[in-house]
């Protein structure tokens, strides 16, 4: 028995179930919670216990209740400018780099995958806006993936609770660019209508981009992927990033040992760029102001 009063076989079809429509595995580590984070889903939808739900999730045609149970399962774990340093480097080197790389066709792509409830998205609307001289006359796209369309739904409407909001957020920003509401802190609908956000599955689905994305983000996502689903994710970036690009991922995510379509920035600490890129970035200290 994995856990709690189903049985062994419901586990695994829910695990199952997890697996071919996201791609993520459950460690052992976290199949306890399976039942936990179910029990609202079987509440909502009047089912008894999870050996009724994986019945009814065969027999149903109802695609809420597929939907509503993949979501349960899914870590949705995120918050405003995760790992500040990175942050800092982007504003002050990858940015840089991306906008004297692109400074013919003044266009900047940036592609948020696995981007949850939007906090990460927000995190880098807010510092592209608040470099607002330097983007001037740029076409910037900021896209915002994630399987999830519970978090996709809540990204958005931009709304969030005081603990989230206070997540990362400084004061200053908060105030500037969240309103308070009854409902929460609302971002300001200037921030909201610099992104897009969608249901993609990142294994299957095709980002909505314009254009190659010159800045990935897949933090703390592909740690729940298989080594065959892991090299399957990182293809699927690689044939979506530009030529010269940067990707990041979690604190804890490395390419080493997982994919040769990137290897890690000889320039910026944290940021991975494409293995096959061809043509030499230039070194930061020629890049203008």
């Amino acid at each position: 028995m994995m856990g709690g009063s189903a049985s062994e076989s419901a586990y695994r079809v829910l695990m199952g179930v997890l697996e071919s429509r996201t791609g993520q595995t459950l460690s052992p580590s976290r199949i306890w919670r399976i039942e936990m984070s179910l029990k609202p889903v079987m509440q909502r939808h009047g089912i008894a216990d999870l050996d009724a739900l994986v019945a009814a999730l065969v027999t149903s045609t109802s695609r809420a209740l597929l939907d509503d149970t993949v979501d349960a399962m899914l870590n949705n774990e995120t918050y405003f400018y995760r790992e500040y340093s990175v942050f800092d480097e982007i504003a002050a080197t990858a940015l840089e780099q991306i906008r004297e790389i692109n400074k013919l066709r003044r266009r900047l792509t940036i592609w948020h995958c696995g981007v949850s409830t939007g906090q990460e998205a927000y995190s880098m609307a807010m510092l592209i806006a608040e470099q607002g001289a330097k983007w001037a006359g740029w076409q910037v796209d900021i896209v915002g993936t994630d399987v999830s369309h519970h978090a996709i739904g809540r990204a958005r409407v931009g709304l969030y609770t005081q603990f989230e909001i206070q997540r990362g957020l400084p004061v200053q920003r908060m105030v500037r660019w969240f309103d308070q509401t009854e409902g929460g802190w609302l971002a300001k609908a200037d921030i909201r209508r610099r992104i897009d956000f969608s249901v993609q599955n990142m294994l299957t689905d095709r980002p909505p981009l314009a254009s190659p994305a010159d800045l990935i983000f897949c933090r703390n996502l592909l740690l729940y992927f298989s080594a065959p689903m892991r090299q399957k994710a990182f293809a699927r970036l690689r044939a979506m990033a530009a030529p010269q690009s940067f990707l990041v991922l979690g604190a804890g995510e490395t390419v080493l040992g997982q994919t040769d379509q990137f290897v890690a920035s000889p320039r910026l600490r944290g940021l991975y760029e494409p293995a096959d890129q061809q043509v030499r970035r230039p070194d930061s200290r020629s890049i203008a102001a």
